[in-house]
């Protein structure tokens, strides 16, 4: 049977009595709760006293422990607008309360405030410009960062699995401070192009592997303001695939280390990681990496929150992975999926695939309406019918 999994924030449960229950009658079997998260400014359409919270930083949900993170130039942060500094604690209690597993969910890479101070640790493309809320995992210090912050959500959360997002590198498109991305309607060899990174860590790392840095940065500004239609036009085959090497590289070492602590402690720990079988994605959904090394992973998630791409993504991955681990689509659940008909013929196709589980965003963004919708995925997900 498909398992389900939902996604919230901590402050979804938050002077709202009434949310897990709510979540438990969904059907699903785990909730995925944030226990580190950026910024974001959220809705709350069914609690029962207010409707958007601006949440301006990103944040650590479980207790920020001083001898964890002194002396480190990177270190995260409690919420600044609540005085409780262990929401994730109060959160996951109400929901094994009504019966429901919960997984620590992390989001490593991305990090809106850190980068503004240590710009020399983020993601800096071919223009010698800087994405702030990008921390490049090339880097030691980011490294240590990402290590430091899964082994102290694991040991705060008591929780039996983890999900980790954002397991790689950050790109251009980031969907926050009212981006204007979508102007310069950039290819999507465009985008990739502009998320390559040159931090000094990379420059560096790229040079002993052999490649020429200086040229490499040339062709890609010359990919992007000529139009390349590939990375194999604007970089050229040879370059294309020792730049991928390199890449894949970085994302695969940085992935072990952090399956690596999670499991030293906890041996039996459930690690679910959402994943690309695109070896250009950068973002919450990085490129997989070497799938030889899944060694520890308990499942992929594909992103299929865009419908018209879900099944390829899906796909994709399926082949990719072949069976080395249990396979997920991450299903957002605003757009697309108000017609029964489209949920039906949908998620028979998914399951065709293979899908093994079904993550849905998110339990307390929806209204009404999107409850209903999002019960009968997890019903024809799980048992073909609702």
């Amino acid at each position: 049977m498909v398992r389900a999994v939902g996604y919230a924030y901590p402050w979804d449960y938050l002077d709202d009595p009434g949310a897990a229950p709510r979540a438990a009658e969904l059907g699903i079997d785990v909730v995925a709760l944030a226990a580190s998260y950026h910024a974001s400014r959220a809705v709350s359409p069914l609690h029962p006293t207010r409707r958007v919270r601006d949440v301006r930083e990103s944040a650590l949900y479980v207790p920020v422990r001083e001898e964890a993170w002194r002396g480190r130039r990177l270190a995260p942060r409690s919420p600044a607008w609540s005085d409780d500094d262990n929401l994730f604690a109060h959160a996951r209690d109400q929901l094994v309360a009504v019966g429901l597993q919960v997984h620590a969910w992390v989001v490593l890479t991305h990090h809106d405030d850190l980068g503004y101070s240590n710009r020399d640790l983020v993601v800096r493309n071919a223009f010698a410009e800087t994405y702030d809320y990008a921390l490049c995992p090339s880097s030691p210090e980011v490294v240590e960062y990402c290590l430091t912050l899964v082994e102290e959500v694991r040991a705060s959360s008591s929780c039996s699995g983890v999900v980790l997002e954002a397991c790689g590198p950050m790109g251009v498109e980031h969907a926050s401070q009212h981006d204007k991305l979508e102007f310069a309607r950039w290819s999507a060899t465009a985008a990739r192009l502009l998320s390559l990174c040159f931090c000094d860590t990379c420059r560096s790392g790229m040079s002993c592997a052999g490649l020429d840095v200086d040229e490499l940065s040339r062709r890609v500004r010359h990919g992007v303001d000529d139009g390349a239609d590939s990375m194999h036009e604007a970089l050229g085959a040879t370059l294309a695939a020792e730049v991928a090497a390199f890449r894949s590289g970085v994302t695969t070492n940085f992935r072990r280390a952090v399956v690596a602590r999670l499991l030293e402690a906890s041996p039996d720990l459930s690690i679910t990681l959402h994943a690309s079988a695109s070896e250009w994605a950068t973002g919450s959904s990085p490129s997989l990496g070497d799938v030889g090394s899944l060694a520890g992973v308990t499942a992929v998630v594909a992103n299929c929150w865009h419908p018209s791409s879900a099944e390829q993504e899906l796909g994709d991955m399926r082949d990719l992975i072949e069976g080395k681990c249990d396979l997920g689509a991450y299903l957002r659940m605003d757009g697309g999926w108000n017609e029964m008909s489209t949920i039906d013929q949908a998620l028979e196709r998914y399951r065709g695939i293979g899908l093994d589980e079904v993550h849905l965003y998110h339990l307390g963004l929806l209204s009404h309406t999107g409850v209903a919708d999002l019960a009968r995925v997890v019903g024809l997900a799980k048992n073909g019918t609702r």
